[in-house]
């Protein structure tokens, strides 16, 4: 079974704001999270976020271990944040990229296409687009 090199990431408008929000929320530590959604033709819909439970920020560093989450075959990859403004991945990142795609927030985490960093494991950047209404809001049950 092959496997379709990802041509393009979408991520619904409400995604970019979580991610800016958590890293601005990490600062000066480095925040991660995880992303769900789909992959479909070489293209990624980025329709959430997880933040992963016992994860690990330092000022050039995050980590998390999967073993501590579900099983869900929704994530497609693993957002971070760069305090230092460099929205490149570093040796490190290439090293530990898991999943479809690599999301890098860099400060001053304005919410512009100039302060993020889409790449797939091997660091090549990935072109990408931010859409409204991808994701489903949760039903309303009235609590």
């Amino acid at each position: 079974m092959s496997v379709l090199p990802v041509k393009m990431v979408v991520f619904d408008s409400k995604v970019v704001d979580s991610l800016f929000t958590y890293s601005r929320m990490a600062y000066p530590r480095e925040g991660i999270l995880i992303m769900r959604g789909k992959s479909k033709k070489g293209v990624v819909e980025v329709t959430s976020v997880v933040i992963p439970p016992g994860a690990d920020h330092g000022p050039a560093f995050s980590a998390f271990s999967w073993w501590m989450l579900p099983i869900d075959f929704s994530y497609v990859g693993v957002a971070h944040s760069h305090p230092s403004g460099n929205h490149h991945p570093s040796h490190e990142d290439l090293l530990h990229a898991t999943g479809k795609v690599m999301v890098i927030m860099g400060w001053p985490y304005a919410t512009t296409a100039a302060n993020l960093g889409v790449y797939d494991h091997n660091g090549n950047s990935i072109p990408f687009e931010v859409k409204s209404g991808l994701a489903k809001d949760p039903p309303d049950y009235g609590l």
